[in-house]
């Protein structure tokens, strides 16, 4: 009776990776690393994804990693999106990081935090073609300090 039992949850545990290991990928993200800590407002970050599947809607996140040391609660950014006909999409952003309730939003492990904030609350549905998105933070700091690594998250939402 046990190795029945021991038999079917090994069979289900690989029943479960197998089926999981299999799914198409439902996301697109790509970030730069900053190995000083400071990201320069001078520095425009580029990166491109292509659209293949123009049936699903998608929904775009700015991702960051920071201190716990980062000076401020929020993060002003200037994200342009160029899509496939080259058309430009700018839009400028003040994006919270913390509220004096809980602190810092995100997941933080020790004193870093990690965040995926949506840029948009709508869902996107994007053109077949190479999308580029080019991000920039505005604030008045600059270089901004305590920045590990930002950029842009793009996933599916599943119907």
């Amino acid at each position: 009776m046990l190795r029945k039992n021991l038999q079917f949850v090994i069979n289900t545990v690989l029943a479960i990776v197998f089926f999981t290991s299999c799914q198409t990928k439902q996301l697109y993200e790509q970030v730069t690393i900053y190995p000083d800590h400071k990201w320069s407002s001078h520095v425009a970050n580029q990166y491109q994804f292509s659209i293949t599947d123009t049936a699903t809607a998608y929904k775009v996140y700015f991702v960051i990693r920071h201190h716990n040391a980062y000076h401020y609660k929020n993060i002003w950014i200037q994200l342009n999106t160029i899509a496939p006909n080259d058309s430009v999409t700018k839009q400028s952003l003040n994006l919270n990081l913390a509220d004096d309730e809980k602190g810092w939003l995100g997941t933080g492990m020790d004193d870093i935090y990690d965040q995926r904030i949506p840029i948009s609350t709508d869902a996107l549905h994007f053109k077949k073609g190479i999308y580029k998105f080019v991000l920039q933070h505005t604030m008045r700091e600059d270089p901004l300090e305590n920045i590990l690594s930002t950029g842009i998250r793009v996933e599916k939402i599943k119907p």
